[in-house]
């Protein structure tokens, strides 16, 4: 499975507690970057989900982001200590047995440190449910990364097809070139009345052919279709192999344009200059 490095995904959970929101971003990147935008009670979590993310993904720049909104239909439950409370009327009273009056009032007792709490959410509970919320989340980032990278090899593939086209259309013209080629030095030596010996003519044309013979690069220009064939086939993080294989086919083509003698070679030599650069454009996106 081939993987773009762009995508977005959006995750909620609703629950008794309130709403979770997750968004992850990403686009292409050399290395594996990861920031996060999350609310102050979750920053704890970003160790976790940092580790989860690269246990999942290769490379690109990753932005996390969680909005988290609280319900408003909770009820907040006060919870008393009796006990802790009657102590401190006991006290109180004790207090009051020995003359000195206290004038105890209620409210005061309530606010006694540990008398009376509200009972907070249960924070577990919650992280919980929100880590849920976030592994399908990255389930669902990750389904959009392979959908973009099954779109990417596609293209990827027809410009493939393409170069063999051009490479089966220089390889079949070449004899003609050649032809072509050995009737015009013929001609400028009639027209120029220089007697040439058979021999040496045969000679200068054995030196041209192997001059501007573009066999060996035609060969491993099919060698490289092969294998990045193989290489998208084979699927993971294979971005940085399928780059190095775009500068093969830079070498090559180029070499190719530098032993053009003709105009039809001239043109595949700048098709598949196109092509390539069509496909390294593609491959930028290639986790």
């Amino acid at each position: 499975m081939i993987y773009s490095m762009t995508a977005f995904a959006r995750g909620e959970v609703k629950k008794d507690w309130g709403t979770a929101v997750w968004e992850f971003r990403s686009v292409n990147q050399r290395y594996l970057e990861t920031y996060f935008r999350l609310p102050e009670q979750f920053r704890s979590l970003e160790p976790v989900l940092r580790e989860r993310f690269r246990k999942k993904l290769a490379r690109g720049k990753i932005e996390c982001n969680l909005r988290f909104s609280a319900s408003d239909d909770t009820d907040t439950k006060l919870n008393l200590n009796e006990t802790l409370a009657k102590q401190v009327l006991h006290a109180a009273d004790w207090v009051q047995s020995h003359g000195q009056s206290t004038g105890v009032n209620p409210l005061d007792v309530l606010r006694w440190p540990g008398v009376i709490a509200a009972e907070e959410a249960d924070m577990d509970t919650i992280q919980a449910d929100v880590m849920a919320g976030f592994d399908a989340t990255l389930k669902d980032f990750i389904d959009a990364r392979a959908a973009e990278g099954e779109a990417l090899k596609s293209i990827i593939e027809q410009r493939l097809d393409a170069i063999e086209q051009e490479v089966e259309k220089v390889s079949a013209r070449m004899p003609d070139i050649m032809n072509w080629q050995r009737e015009r030095i013929q001609t400028r030596f009639e027209e120029a009345k220089v007697e040439l010996d058979a021999g040496r003519f045969e000679q200068e044309m054995i030196m041209l052919a192997q001059k501007v013979d573009v066999a060996e690069e035609l060969d491993r220009l099919n060698t490289h279709v092969s294998e990045t064939r193989n290489i998208l086939n084979k699927g993971g993080a294979c971005g940085r192999r399928l780059d190095f294989m775009m500068q093969e086919f830079n070498r090559e083509s180029n070499t190719l344009g530098s032993k053009s003698i003709s105009t039809d070679i001239t043109q595949s030599a700048v098709e598949l200059k196109v092509l390539i650069e069509q496909m390294r454009e593609q491959i930028q996106n290639i986790e």
